[in-house]
């Protein structure tokens, strides 16, 4: 990770409530068909850029991966599962054109099988996770949410598993609470 700086300690994520989170990835079936899969390929990192440039559509970190030579695929962490949402299905967004490309191409037969797509999302309750990174820049969890220094969590990840965050320890502050996030702004002051 280039341009960033180990902390010569444990850690854990920051994260505070419930968690989501996306995989999506592809996979070359027939690596002779460049012409097929490259632009899929090429298309993550636009949508990257794109999402990059709106930091109010949701998207907190990413993290790029390779399975092997013929899969990658691309951690992403959002602010909610309804901001994810709304970028999968606004129409001035990259994301809707490519779909409608590729549908386009199922509706008149002529995706042959050179590459495959696949997502899941998740959205993790709070208690469901949890994070340690020992002499690590911030990364995954952590660089989407910022990190703190492990004690505060827990040593054991049963602790970590265990923390309740303050909005979570009062249903009514929780239910009372209203998330905005200004345009161009990182929620919890990141």
């Amino acid at each position: 990770m280039p341009g960033r700086t180990a902390t010569a300690t444990r850690t854990t994520a920051a994260a505070e409530g419930e968690v989501t989170v996306l995989l999506i990835g592809m996979r070359i079936n027939h690596f002779w068909a460049v012409h097929h899969w490259l632009p899929v390929l090429l298309a993550m990192p636009r949508m990257l850029r794109e999402l990059a440039k709106a930091p109010e559509r949701g998207l907190l970190n990413h993290v790029l991966l390779t399975a092997s030579p013929r899969t990658y695929y691309v951690v992403q962490y959002w602010e909610s599962k309804e901001k994810l949402y709304q970028y999968a299905h606004s129409p001035d967004m990259f994301h809707h054109r490519a779909w409608a490309i590729i549908n386009g191409k199922e509706r008149r037969g002529k995706v042959r099988g050179h590459v495959g797509l696949w997502h899941e999302a998740y959205v993790v309750p709070e208690g469901s996770y949890e994070s340690i990174y020992a002499d690590m820049p911030a990364f995954g969890l952590a660089a989407a949410h910022g990190q703190v220094p492990l004690e505060r969590r827990g040593k054991r990840a049963r602790d970590r598993y265990a923390y309740r965050s303050p909005k979570a320890a009062d249903p009514a502050a929780k239910r009372a609470e209203k998330h905005v996030v200004a345009p161009g702004k990182a929620p919890d002051g990141l």
